[in-house]
């Protein structure tokens, strides 16, 4: 069996419809796991903690392997409870005398559980080499306070289809520069920044994240369809983010997913964005913001909200506290409440549900 056979089909999210199956090949998935160990500075005097599911690309590839590779140690939780992971976070001797974590991962919403949960104390998180966070924007307010607790919190862009792409790396200065950027490009990684047609953009300019190299996925399996609306020529897989390279660090942000992304009144609105200011507001546990139908502007925002136990807050009042966040255009028209975010099992939120649910 040779490095270009089929290793693992590892089916993506569905965040956004339904699952498609990426071949992983023996060749991807190695440097899936050397992009990951080389953005990280994993090596063999490391301690890997993984609460995140083993179906999901940074449990099964990104987490697992990095220590077969380096001869890191890795200790696996059997699910995410945030009480617990503290606690072991805290363990000096998690994975043996003196092998405290260095190394942690998860989806913003688990760095915002940790965050709020009652036993959480700085100390948990701020002693790790690393805490890489992808799947979604990350708010800048949650990056914010875990920075200030001395916490590397090391944001990043990754996708089932091509492993890691891009983190930050892991300098303090570097990170409160450059809150919301997922930084700079994995070793064996390359990356441009396209229009509608797949024309190169300029940097500062907005477009669709496509990227190349032998970590990338050869295709979907059992879907022609996909593998040809999925690929540029040359062997560029379009990965559907809206991104943008700052022209003056070379680093990457990440606006939002394509299919995500509104007009309203012929402005591009990023719901990641929205949902950034939204976090600010007292009171607001979660939020998922998806662009509706409107007579008017064509497309407004609504939100749905999780409030914080014990809290009550009006449409009006929300709606009225992100002004001073986010230009007018930009704020949601419409608010509902709701007991929860429907997520999957990454903590990534289905916002096709949400649409599906209607106004």
């Amino acid at each position: 069996m040779g490095p270009d056979a089929p290793f693992i089909i590892l089916y993506t999210s569905g965040t956004t419809g339904k699952p498609k199956g990426a071949i992983i090949t023996r060749i991807n998935a190695f440097w899936q796991s050397f992009n990951f160990a080389a953005l990280t500075d994993a090596g063999p005097d490391s301690v890997l903690l993984c609460d995140s599911p083993m179906f999901h690309t940074v449990g099964l590839i990104a987490v697992s392997w990095t220590p077969l590779q380096k001869g890191a140690m890795f200790a696996i939780s059997d699910r995410f409870v945030p009480a617990e992971t503290i606690a072991r976070l805290m363990n000096d001797d998690l994975a043996g005398p003196g092998k405290g974590a260095t190394h942690y991962f998860g989806v913003p919403q688990i760095a915002r559980g940790l965050l709020t949960e009652p036993t959480y104390k700085p100390r948990a998180l701020n002693r790790l080499t690393a805490f890489v966070v992808g799947g979604a924007p990350s708010p800048q307010d949650l990056i914010e306070q875990l920075v200030d607790d001395g916490v590397h919190y090391i944001n990043g862009i990754g996708m089932s289809e091509t492993g890691t792409i891009a983190h930050l790396p892991r300098a303090f200065e570097i990170i409160r520069a450059n809150i919301g950027s997922v930084g700079e490009l994995a070793p064996a990684m390359q990356m441009k920044i396209t229009d509608d047609d797949g024309n190169e953009v300029p940097d500062g300019t907005a477009g669709e994240m496509c990227v190349r190299g032998p970590a990338v996925t050869p295709g979907y399996w059992n879907r022609p369809d996909a593998n040809a609306s999925g690929f540029y020529p040359g062997g560029w897989f379009r990965s559907g983010d809206i991104a943008m390279r700052n022209p003056k660090t070379g680093f990457y942000a990440i606006l939002d997913r394509s299919k995500d992304m509104y007009i309203s009144g012929g402005e591009n609105v990023y719901p990641a964005e929205v949902e950034s200011a939204l976090l600010r507001i007292p009171g607001v546990r979660d939020v998922a913001v998806v662009g509706v139908p409107d007579e008017r502007w064509g497309e407004v925002g609504c939100a749905y909200i999780v409030t914080q136990e014990g809290m009550s807050l009006q449409a009006d009042q929300v709606i009225l506290a992100c002004a001073q966040y986010l230009a007018p255009y930009k704020k949601p028209k419409h608010v509902r409440f709701i007991e929860a975010i429907p997520r999957n099992a990454a903590g990534k939120a289905q916002k096709h549900v949400l649409r599906a649910q209607g106004l």
